[in-house]
C-alpha cells in the first residue's frame, strides 16, 4: 500500500472521520463502519485533506481537465481544498464549482457557485464516499444540464466496495454507466487490512469482533 495511503488511515482516525459502531447509512444500509468527511473541521484538517485528494488525482488522472465539481453540500468544501492541493503540491490551477439545493434568483443567480461550468470543460466530481451512488444519479443530470460538458472522472476518499443496484460495486456501477473514470483515495478493503494487521497507538481498531462485523456486511452487502 502507498505511504499517502496508509497516512489517509491514520489521518481519519486522528479527526473521527473513520469510526466503528453501529451506523444507518444514506442508502438505508446498517453499517458497523462510518465514513464522514464532515469531521474534518479545522483550517490545517482541511489542507491535508486537500493533499490527500490531490495527491490521488496527481496519481489517477494524468489527462488534463477544467474544473473540480463537489456535489452540496459536503462537496463545496471538498472540491475547494482539493483545488488548493492541487495548485500547492503540483502547480495544477483548477476551478471548482458546486451546486445549489435551491437555484438562487437574485445577484450571482442560477443553481452553481464557485466556477461557471462551459462548454468542452473536461470535470472531474469530489465526493466523500459512495454507498449506492445515490448522489451521483442527481448530480450528473445538474453538470450536462450546464452545455457540453465531459465528467472524465469521480474521485472520493473512501470505495466502500458494496453492491449498486447491481451484483457489481457501486463505483464500478457508476463507472459504467456514466463512462468516466472512477478511484478512491483508499478502499475499505485497504482499511480492514491495514488496521487488523496493524496497531495504532498501542490501540487494536479493528479486532475481531469488529472484523467479524465487517465480514457479515459483506456478506449481505457485497459484491457476490
Amino acid at each position: 500500500m502507498e505511504q499517502y495511503k496508509q497516512e489517509f488511515i491514520h489521518f481519519m482516525l486522528e479527526c473521527n472521520a473513520l469510526t466503528f459502531g453501529d451506523f444507518i447509512t444514506k442508502s438505508g444500509r446498517k453499517s458497523p463502519f462510518f465514513i464522514n468527511a464532515g469531521n474534518f473541521k479545522t483550517g490545517k484538517e482541511l489542507q491535508k485533506l486537500g493533499e490527500f485528494y490531490a495527491k490521488a488525482i496527481h496519481k489517477n488522472f494524468p489527462e488534463q481537465f477544467d474544473v473540480l465539481f463537489g456535489p452540496a453540500y459536503k462537496g463545496i468544501p471538498l472540491s475547494v481544498a482539493t483545488a488548493i492541493g492541487l495548485s500547492t503540491l503540483y502547480n495544477i490551477d483548477v476551478a471548482y464549482s458546486s451546486n445549489r439545493k435551491e437555484i438562487k434568483d437574485h445577484g450571482d443567480k442560477g443553481i452553481l457557485l464557485g466556477g461557471k461550468l462551459k462548454d468542452k470543460d473536461k470535470v472531474i466530481i469530489i465526493e466523500d464516499v459512495t454507498t449506492a451512488g445515490t448522489s451521483i444519479y442527481e448530480t450528473m443530470p445538474i453538470i450536462k444540464a450546464q452545455g457540453d460538458i465531459t465528467v472524465i472522472g469521480l474521485i472520493i476518499s473512501v470505495d466502500r466496495m458494496e453492491r449498486g443496484n447491481e451484483n457489481k460495486t457501486a463505483l464500478l456501477e457508476l463507472k459504467e454507466k456514466f463512462n468516466l473514470k472512477s478511484c478512491a483515495i483508499v478502499t475499505m478493503k485497504e482499511i480492514v487490512e491495514y488496521l487488523y494487521s496493524n496497531k495504532v497507538d498501542g490501540r487494536q481498531v479493528i479486532d475481531d469482533l469488529i472484523k467479524g462485523k465487517i465480514d457479515e456486511y459483506y456478506s449481505i452487502y457485497g459484491v457476490k
